[in-house]
């Protein structure tokens, strides 16, 4: 490995971007990391400040960048839905726009570029689990379609440079994720139960709870996005990257209640618009590419990821 290889990370003061700086910085590479400070904060890498190999930049990827790099990896959106409903036309042109901006740099620079797509490109899936070569079921104009056909262009983006210039691309589907640095109040289920039952407010399940998610570590995760990019030119992806272990929200909830040691009760809302029924990755295609599969357990996450809450919330008290 050159040592003096240098790396973009978009979104890279987010929640699995600061994480993934983190990592490239401790293989040795020196890490450009660019965020606009939307959902990203500094808190997250103000730990790698101090790194003479790591440089920030404040920065929208709906402009162009222009910059010398040798790798990219695009991470940049809103991910939850709390965040990316807040402004959705934001959050199209950020995927999209921010696609053509990397895309267009990476053409420039000659530069193997990353792309984090997502499992929601599969909508409220009729196959289970799924692999990548279902096509989905979305909405593309509902509530969430900002972010799932978002993703879904930003992935022919992808595609359509890889066959107009034979660029080099790598193209993630990632499934739930969770771990530090979660924002506290980004909507989703991992960080939802975890700060309510860490406060002894109500854990609040959408529907009934008979839903289902399959919940990947952030560290693992990102081990099998250093190895997707360490594929040769014939591996583009799209591949799916996520836990195949399937919970209920509502075994998700009772877990974290008890883990906590906190005395919330479970209180049951309605079920936001097209809220996905079943999500899990077929994960076959990464475990034969990669030789890679998801090595934390969810118990062990949870107490890593509930340490972490339990320390910021008594920071802010």
């Amino acid at each position: 490995m050159k040592t003096s290889q240098r790396v973009l990370v978009t979104g890279g003061a987010g929640f699995i971007g600061s994480h993934l700086c983190e990592r490239l910085l401790g293989d040795g590479f020196d890490v450009l990391c660019v965020d606009n400070y939307f959902t990203g904060t500094k808190d997250n890498i103000a730990h790698l400040f101090g790194n003479p190999r790591f440089e920030v930049m404040r920065h929208d990827v709906t402009f162009p960048l222009y910059v010398e790099v040798d790798e990219i990896y695009n991470l940049a959106c809103p991910a939850s839905p709390v965040h990316y409903q807040f402004d959705p036309v934001q959050t199209t042109k950020t995927s999209v726009h921010g696609a053509i901006n990397m895309l267009g740099l990476a053409k420039r620079v000659r530069a193997t570029i990353f792309q984090a797509s997502t499992s929601e490109v599969y909508g409220d899936p009729k196959v289970h689990p799924q692999p990548e070569s279902y096509w989905g079921n979305s909405n593309p104009i509902g509530l969430r379609a900002c972010y799932d056909e978002g993703k879904r262009c930003a992935e022919t983006l992808f595609f359509d440079y890889w066959r107009q210039h034979r660029l080099r691309i790598k193209v993630a589907r990632i499934f739930n994720t969770y771990g530090p640095r979660m924002h506290p109040n980004d909507g989703r289920v991992v960080s939802n139960f975890i700060v309510q039952a860490l406060r002894g407010e109500n854990v609040t399940v959408y529907g009934k709870g008979t839903q289902t998610r399959s919940f990947c570590y952030v560290d693992d995760l990102v081990e099998a996005f250093i190895r997707l990019m360490r594929t040769g030119d014939d591996i583009t992806g799209p591949m799916n990257l996520g836990n195949p272990g399937e919970f209920t929200i509502l075994e998700l909830a009772e877990k974290v209640i008890a883990k906590t040691n906190s005395r919330s009760a479970i209180v049951f809302k309605e079920l936001p618009s097209d809220d996905p029924v079943q999500r899990q990755p077929d994960i076959g295609f990464a475990r034969r590419a990669l030789d890679w599969a998801p090595s934390v357990p969810l118990d062990q996450g949870l107490d890593r990821t509930i340490a972490y809450f339990d320390r910021l919330l008594a920071q802010r008290n």
